[in-house]
């Protein structure tokens, strides 16, 4: 087999070229603005070999008290300080053996510095557990594979480079979240499956349905007052300097970016649905086409729907753990905020689901239902 056989077509490696060159602009821009100047401490990567817990004291599941750890730091022998205060969330426990991270001063000496033990050092399970996520992809996938990876790149980079530092500058969220899915979007899907027809069609179907999400989300946030702040850390952003955040706004692009790949996925599965339809009887006129989109997406949604259920309920498993053992009635839970704030992001997920569906078949019937229909590579 040839080498030039192993390549995809040029048209995609252009796309695949232009993509990359997208992540290393991205990676190149300026990341979210830091209030406060870099500590003279560095975090450093250390090996637990002794632990002393005489001062942790346990009261039911909580302990509170100081262990103290002896670790080694490169070459050297540090004595460490944990702190656990009785939080189940933040406290953590070392043992020997363990790898943890440590703040150390810049003029640290083993015999006059007590280093801050912070948390267990994750990052090599991380980058193993990414890794073989990538060879597996590619494995399976193949140039899809990598197309896959390249977008899943793109993706992060465009969150943690444009969404994140633009809304701290102010920018509406909501709009530039769905900016930047539309982007997303068109990346993704023109990535995977070229600038083809179904891909046309999955692109249309996808952002017409986050467009109506998007105002849905607008309508119902404002009557059910849901003000955002059940998301996580939102007093600590509002109180390090960002208190003019519009926490509604973010709650709603947050919405939208949740919901963005469910959408996604269902706009590809009816376009390369009608697609495989159309290739195979290229006489069925574009209503028929339509329809049998219509047909594919009623058997999808369903599940869809639900996917997105259990996957927002995952979240607040404990939360909803908590009512039932205090026999909350389900008119009182429901009006939580954090629970009201689940039951929106599912509806008008769902509800963007149901209205891409038909949107992507009538798309895709209109362009795959006309008299002479040829192969396009995928």
């Amino acid at each position: 087999m040839k080498f030039r056989q192993l390549l995809p077509p040029w048209k995609e490696l252009v796309f695949i070229t232009v993509v990359s060159l997208g992540c290393l602009g991205l990676c190149l821009l300026p990341s979210a603005p830091v209030l406060t100047e870099a500590p003279a401490e560095k975090t450093v990567r250390a090996q637990v070999l002794e632990v002393d817990d005489s001062d942790l004291q346990t009261h039911g599941l909580v302990r509170y008290g100081s262990q103290r750890v002896t670790v080694k730091a490169g070459e050297k022998i540090f004595r460490a300080d944990n702190q656990l205060r009785g939080q189940l969330e933040l406290d953590k426990v070392f043992a020997p053996g363990d790898q943890i991270i440590v703040t150390m001063p810049p003029d640290a000496e083993p015999d006059n510095t007590v280093l801050v033990a912070k948390d267990h050092w994750r990052n090599g399970w991380s980058f193993a557990l990414f890794g073989m996520f990538c060879v597996l992809l590619i494995i399976f996938g193949s140039w899809t594979g990598v197309k896959a990876l390249l977008s899943f790149v793109f993706s992060c980079l465009a969150i943690w480079k444009l969404v994140i530092p633009l809304t701290l500058k102010g920018f509406s969220a909501s709009w530039l979240i769905f900016s930047v899915v539309c982007l997303l979007t068109a990346v993704i899907i023109f990535l995977v499956s070229g600038l083809t027809k179904k891909g046309i069609a999955a692109f249309g179907g996808a952002v017409t349905g986050v467009c109506a999400g998007l105002l849905m989300a607008y309508g119902f946030g404002e009557v059910m007052h849901i003000n955002g702040a059940s998301m996580p850390y939102v007093q600590a952003l509002l109180y390090s300097g960002f208190e003019k955040l519009d926490l509604q706004d973010i709650f709603i692009g947050a919405m939208i970016l949740a919901g963005s790949g469910a959408v996604m996925d269902l706009a590809m599965d009816i376009a390369a649905g009608i697609e495989e339809v159309a290739l195979h009887n290229p006489g069925l006129s574009r209503r028929e086409l339509m329809m049998s989109g219509v047909r594919i997406g009623r058997s999808v949604v369903g599940t869809m729907t639900t996917t997105l259920l259990l996957a927002y309920s995952g979240g607040y498993l404990t939360l909803l753990m908590m009512f039932a053992v205090q026999g909350t009635p389900a008119t009182d839970f429901l009006n939580n905020p954090l629970v009201a704030a689940e039951v929106v992001k599912t509806l008008i997920g769902s509800f963007s689901l149901v209205l891409v569906a038909p949107l992507t078949a009538v798309i895709s019937g209109w362009l795959f239902g006309k008299k002479s229909l040829k192969k396009e590579q995928i």
